[in-house]
């Protein structure tokens, strides 16, 4: 009986390890990075704060990010954790994190696409990390969000003295 090999966890390729602490000096300093923020998540195990730069979708006035290489560790890190800190131009924001389902992930994927996709030079770039072409159906998008995980995040509501979640303040 022949034994199938465990399956290996996702890992971003080796340049991503080696260029994400150069990006995150450099974004933790003010420098705009497109669509980027950094997101620092607790670790699952350790429990030591681990920071790194993530592309931010916007669509319909919501907040999301995705795993462009799987279910690597900050994905894992912020299942979780279920909030992250988000920062971007040296402002941070506390977020709560609710992963999607790839059948609520696949649409807003789709919908966050548009605007990169409007630019030849950036839709090409895009194709490197969410490999779907522009005319890509739905159940495309929703079978990419399969092996790459989304979530929503939001806000995060503020606490009053006791601990107790306090009613979000619009602005």
């Amino acid at each position: 009986m022949t034994e199938i090999p465990a399956t290996r966890p996702a890992h971003a390729p080796r340049i991503v390890a080696l260029l994400n602490p150069l990006i995150r000096r450099l974004m933790s300093v003010g420098m705009p990075a497109g669509p980027n923020i950094l997101l620092t998540v607790t670790g699952r195990r350790t429990g030591i704060p681990r920071t790194f730069p993530v592309a931010l979708m916007q669509a319909g006035g919501r907040m999301f990010v995705q795993s462009p290489y799987g279910d690597v560790d900050w994905a894992r890190n912020l299942r979780v954790a279920g909030r992250a800190t988000m920062s971007r131009h040296s402002r941070e924001t506390p977020v709560d994190a609710i992963e999607l389902t790839p059948q609520e992930g696949g649409p807003i994927l789709r919908d966050a696409l548009v605007p990169y996709r409007r630019n030849r030079l950036v839709a090409r770039f895009a194709r490197i990390f969410v490999p779907l072409a522009a005319d890509a159906t739905l159940e495309d998008h929703v079978r990419h969000v399969e092996g790459h995980p989304m979530f929503e995040l939001l806000p995060r509501l503020d606490q009053g003295d006791d601990g107790m979640p306090m009613p979000r303040r619009d602005p």
